[in-house]
């Protein structure tokens, strides 16, 4: 699953001069930058985890895993070298069923790492995944977007591109992401090298690459080496994908072919499956941790088998479904809990995981898509999540990215990254003079200690409005999509792409050139 806003956007000093230069808007501006604001690094968690399961329910869920893996198996569709890869390491293979000696799995990851760095081209981008950090990516995979003039229309490159403009823009994302839409406008057997091409051309974040056939893969890494070097990316992760499995229980040869060319090239798989309780697992809580704990730790360890030591992430995608329409829901209570169960079953199984984001099944930037991709991002930051997909930009369940939500999203990572740094300790923090300087019966507002820290002290909305109604009025009534969207508007004006050398743009243009010439085009 899973952008032409540039054209349409009025020139910024147009837009500032039917605005006015003076108020509380102008204000606003100047306090936030009156665009993206400084980047922040990937978030290093200073407050716990939240767990949901003891040691004997943990205990229990990993049983029944080995259970489902020794008993009922997992399958590795349309793959004969990989049944062969499971049949010498020690598995019952029969048919494309495989069948896991207890502790089988285990054993072949503990050459996986628990800790790794994906690298950027810029090394100030790079990022940590696992231990103690955290890493929102965008949205992933949508063929439709919700552009700034209110469409809802099929995404093209252009789109494409703006969104990785957007996630490069924005100082509370990490990383650029893959899909962050699927641009229509191009044949789908071309369409990876122009959005792998937009990543490295439009963002210096780090990226991911594509997973839609094994060749495309193989693109990927090729891409890579022309930016980071062949024996750099053989030593180190530059990109990291996503593997999902065919929930229940299935992995296709698509995914398999894929996981193979970015294992054995030494860059990180995402295994993740991708669950809909109720129709792709039990309906339970426990139930659907067990199925996926199963599937993590058969797909993940098939990695080590291609390539001990590649890096490999503990992944789980869960929504529960509408039992009355059959339709995805988002923002429930049980999904979060099979996430943060998931977490620990991770944690335990000493690999990095990835969950969460800012899921929603709303139609619009709307109330309802408000608070379900609260209860998701909060959860996201809470159950101790390494790798976040689907951060910004969500909507209708995946089938959309929206301009207007990725700007509120944004704002929300913002206040995520706040909230990790858990509380200030130091003598500023304790605020004991400002205590002492006040004394009882009296106000903070004028203090020493508050003038010094009142433009830091608390975390300013880029979109929210906290005026008096009066001011809220004068200043056109907005609502919160309508402030987005201009905050949108002026990031893509004021946009400006950071430094590609030159060679490696030529040689990128140039093996993408190749390849389009080499085959023609398959729009199926």
């Amino acid at each position: 699953m899973a952008e032409p806003a540039g054209e349409t956007a009025a020139p910024a000093g147009e837009r500032r001069g039917r605005r006015g230069s003076g108020g509380a808007a102008a204000r606003r501006a100047s306090r936030t930058g009156g665009g993206a604001g400084p980047q922040l690094t990937y978030i290093t968690r200073k407050i716990p985890v939240y767990e949901v399961l003891g040691e004997e329910g943990l205990a229990l869920i990993e049983a029944n895993a080995d259970r489902v893996l020794e008993e009922t198996g997992i399958e590795f569709r349309e793959d004969e070298e990989a049944l062969a890869l499971w049949k010498q390491a020690g598995a019952d293979v029969k048919g494309e069923r495989v069948h896991f000696p207890k502790g089988l799995c285990r054993e072949l990851l503990k050459t996986a790492p628990p800790v790794f760095t994906q690298h950027a081209r810029n090394p100030a981008r790079s990022v940590q995944i696992g231990g103690d950090a955290t890493v929102f990516a965008p949205v992933y995979g949508p063929p439709f977007v919700r552009d700034l003039e209110g469409e809802r229309r099929y995404a093209t490159i252009e789109d494409f591109r703006n969104f990785v403009k957007l996630a490069y823009l924005a100082p509370s994302i990490h990383h650029s992401g893959g899909t962050v839409c699927e641009p229509v406008d191009i044949a789908v057997n071309k369409r990876h090298l122009d959005m792998v091409y937009s990543h490295i051309r439009y963002s210096d974040k780090p990226f991911m690459g594509s997973v839609t056939a094994p060749e495309r893969a193989e693109d990927s890494v090729a891409m890579a080496k022309l930016v980071f070097g062949d024996d750099f990316v053989d030593d180190n992760c530059v990109l990291i994908n996503l593997i999902n499995a065919n929930s229940p229980l299935v992995f296709d040869g698509t995914m398999l072919g894929a996981a193979k060319v970015y294992a054995r090239a030494n860059q990180a798989c995402i295994v993740s499956p991708f669950i809909l309780a109720g129709a792709m697992s039990p309906v339970t809580v426990a139930g659907t941790l067990t199925q996926v704990l199963a599937e993590v730790l058969a797909g993940a360890a098939f990695t080590q088998l291609c390539r001990p030591g590649a890096p490999v992430l503990f992944g789980t995608f869960a929504a529960s479904i509408s039992m009355q329409s059959g339709a995805p829901t988002f923002g429930t209570p049980e999904p979060s809990l099979v996430s943060y169960g998931a977490a620990q079953l991770a944690r335990r199984a000493g690999l990095p995981f990835r969950t969460g984001g800012s899921l929603c099944g709303a139609k619009l930037p709307d109330a309802q898509a408000a608070h379900e991709s609260a209860n998701t991002i909060n959860m996201t930051l809470l159950a101790g999540t390494n790798f976040a997909l689907h951060s910004a930009g969500w909507l209708e369940g995946g089938l959309v990215s929206s301009y207007e939500k990725f700007m509120i999203d944004v704002d929300q990572l913002g206040v995520m990254q706040a909230m990790s740094q858990g509380i200030d300790l130091s003598d500023n923090g304790q605020a004991m003079d400002a205590i002492a300087e006040v004394g009882p019966g009296s106000h903070y507002l004028g203090c020493a200690h508050t003038q010094a820290n009142f433009q830091t002290a608390f975390y300013r909305s880029t979109v929210a409005d906290n005026n008096s109604f009066e001011q809220w009025l004068a200043e056109g009534g907005k609502r919160v999509e309508e402030r987005a969207n201009a905050l949108c508007r002026d990031w893509l004006a004021s946009y400006q792409p950071p430094d590609l050398d030159p060679a490696i743009d030529e040689a990128l243009l140039a093996f993408i050139a190749q390849k389009k010439e080499s085959m023609p085009d398959a729009f199926g």
